[in-house]
């Protein structure tokens, strides 16, 4: 009895959400095309990163080998944006990674996802909304500054370091916006765009007219020169040259200039309004990624030969390093296209949010409360508002660089379990869904079965009858779960060494897909202990041979069970784009995921600790009971 309790639990956990599932039609007026989602692309991706992040990264992590940093963050977001691609391509629905690992991997697991997307976008909300008043403050002279001081004179201490009333403010302000007016404008993206990239471009061309090289080669003598000449290594500063903080501090700065990329993957969230979601979407993804690439290294490039990277402004360091050259009109003019950029980011962040928020509400996990909606314009008010007031919590209780490692744990997270699911889904054989009535015909070896099903919406039965062997088919809830037992010839197909290298079908069978999905599983976990040991070993530099017998017993490991992978069969299904070089591309995507996540500090994933616990709880105590999948009782 607590064995056939224990698997219908079991059972819950994994039950999958069907590929065909129902699309709602958008009006012909309202459908984006690909320069539409390349637009909101380049608009969700150019945000606080490139204006404000820039700077932290330069001074503290990187000095001048900023552009190495952007350029290791931006191949693990192509890399993630490939697999993004080709999951839009074969589940053209809205959804995000939350509805792949759905319909791959499990409830439990897309809920994972959906709950990790949820604190990443109210992160996200609410270290822009930090970073545009900086800005703001930064117009007007300081004044909101200056304002600020006073107001905390009646804050407690404990307070007073994290405290931005302001930022709070302008959250909940648009969040009333939004909760009354959906954020739908594709004319103003477009034009905010515009105004972001001929800025930039404007920046990238002064650096590189009036930088200096020598700012990438700075050597003892021109701190001594600075008055910076403290101790022989320099102290904060590092060591000098064009990567003085050595290799770590290029790992770091990686890690935190991912935080500049984040919003590639919102484009799929727009797939229901896309004119030709199975073509423009990883067009829209491709394309976006490539451009804020060629930007981010463009403007780091500029800024750290402009100004050397100790005395970079690490809250506005683009306009500074404009009164650093003396031309003080043109900070303004940076300084106001990053506010218009940065508003709309906002806004894009407080969208995104509210739209997972309602839809795992609509898919019984969440409350079924914040998916409702109260106007006429089918905006889901609740979901809106419980998503402004978590960013308004999180801006009071968080520094700026704190909301952005948060931000970062649960996209990597996030984009390695994607990387994962276009690894297990490209090597499984194929299913054939039709709701609750369903008619499969089957040939195999010149027989054929013909299976009906009658359910009813609670449960069905299945008899086929396939060259004298006949098997009995249950289906439980509402046409949702089912649990086959078939005998299909005299001999089941069994698992043998030489099957795992020389599959005897051509096809994905069920035991391949199994086999694949078990390797994946184990490639996870070797390639995160690789990271460990990579990233927290010290001896693995001086040549301990400890640490070196680890890493290449690892990588034998990890070989082994990627050739594994590599010789079983894959779907022939024809789709608009392909992760090429499979399993290598998604398994590089891992790594690199992982390797930056590495980076986090340990206080980051003790507050990510407590925030996947309590998504537990709510799955747990509430989702699983009340999921759209569970059995009508």
């Amino acid at each position: 009895m607590l064995r056939q309790a224990l698997h219908r639990f079991g059972q819950k956990l994994v039950r999958r959400r069907k590929l065909e599932q129902p699309v709602t039609e958008t009006a012909s007026a309202s459908k984006l095309s690909t320069l539409d989602l390349v637009a909101l692309g380049v608009d969700y991706t150019l945000g606080a990163g490139v204006y404000f992040l820039a700077g932290e990264v330069a001074s503290n992590q990187a000095g001048p080998a900023i552009v190495i940093c952007f350029l290791v963050a931006s191949l693990s977001c192509v890399l993630a944006g490939l697999c993004y691609a080709e999951f839009s391509a074969r589940v053209p629905y809205s959804g995000s990674a939350y509805l792949y690992t759905y319909v791959t991997m499990g409830e439990l697991w897309a809920f994972i996802t959906g709950w990790n997307f949820i604190i990443s976008y109210v992160a996200g909300t609410a270290s822009v909304a930090l970073a545009w008043t900086l800005a703001f403050d930064y117009l007007i002279g300081n004044q909101l500054f200056q304002a600020r001081g006073s107001v905390l004179l009646h804050v407690p201490q404990i307070l007073l370091e994290y405290t931005d009333f302001f930022a709070m403010g302008l959250v909940l302000l648009l969040t009333g916006i939004l909760a009354l007016r959906d954020w739908q404008s594709i004319l103003v993206t477009k034009l905010v765009t515009l105004v972001s990239f001929l800025v930039l471009s404007f920046f990238i061309i002064s650096g590189f007219i009036k930088g200096d090289l020598h700012n990438w080669k700075l050597t003892e003598e021109d701190y001594v020169k600075a008055g910076l000449n403290g101790t022989s290594s320099l102290g904060p500063l590092g060591y000098g040259g064009f990567v003085p903080f050595g290799f770590p501090g290029i790992l770091r700065g990686a890690a935190t200039c991912f935080y500049a990329f984040i919003g590639f993957n919102n484009i799929v969230t727009r797939v229901e309004e896309a004119q030709n979601p199975e073509r423009s979407i990883p067009m829209g993804i491709v394309i976006s990624v490539f451009i804020c690439s060629l930007i981010y290294f463009g403007v780091s490039a500029a800024l750290t030969l402009m100004v050397p990277y100790y005395q970079i402004h690490r809250g506005i360091p683009l306009p500074e390093a404009f009164l650093h050259i003396d031309w003080k009109l043109a900070s303004y003019a940076v300084v106001t296209g990053g506010l218009f950029t940065v508003f709309t980011t906002i806004l894009n962040d407080i969208f995104s949010t509210h739209q997972m928020i309602s839809v795992m509400a609509k898919d019984g996990l969440l409350f079924h409360v914040l998916a409702r909606t109260h106007t006429s314009k089918d905006i889901p008010i609740m979901a809106i508002v419980v998503s402004g007031i978590m960013a308004a919590i999180m801006i009071l209780l968080f520094e700026l660089i704190d909301l952005v490692d948060f931000m970062l744990v649960g996209i990597l997270l996030t984009h390695s379990l994607v990387a994962t699911c276009v690894l297990i889904l490209r090597y499984q054989p194929e299913r054939k869904n039709g709701g609750n009535e369903a008619q499969v015909r089957e040939e195999n070896g010149g027989n054929e079965a013909q299976v009906q099903e009658e359910n009813g919406g609670n449960e069905a039965q299945v008899r086929e009858e396939n060259g004298g062997n006949e098997a009995q088919v249950w289906e439980e809830n509402g046409g949702n779960e089912a649990q086959v037992q078939e005998e299909n010839g005299p001999e089941a197909e069994k698992l043998t060494l030489q099957g795992l290298f020389f599959p005897a079908s051509p096809t994905p069978t069920p035991l391949s897909g199994q086999v694949v999905c078990v390797c994946s599983s184990l490639l996870a976990l070797l390639l995160t202990l690789l990271c460990l040991v990579l990233a927290h070993w010290p001896g693995l530099l001086s040549g301990d041979p400890g640490p070196i017998t680890v890493v290449v017993l690892l990588l034998v490991l990890i070989t082994g069970i990627t050739g594994v992978i590599w010789r079983q069969p894959q779907s022939s299904t024809p789709l608009p784009f392909k992760v090429p070089a499979l399993p290598l591309l998604p398994l590089l995507s891992i790594f690199v995921n992982v390797c930056l996540m590495m980076q986090l500090a340990t206080g980051t994933w003790l507050r990510f600790g407590v925030w996947i616990l309590s998504g537990f709880a709510l799955y747990f105590g509430y989702g699983i009971q009340h999921s759209h999948l569970e059995k009508p009782t």
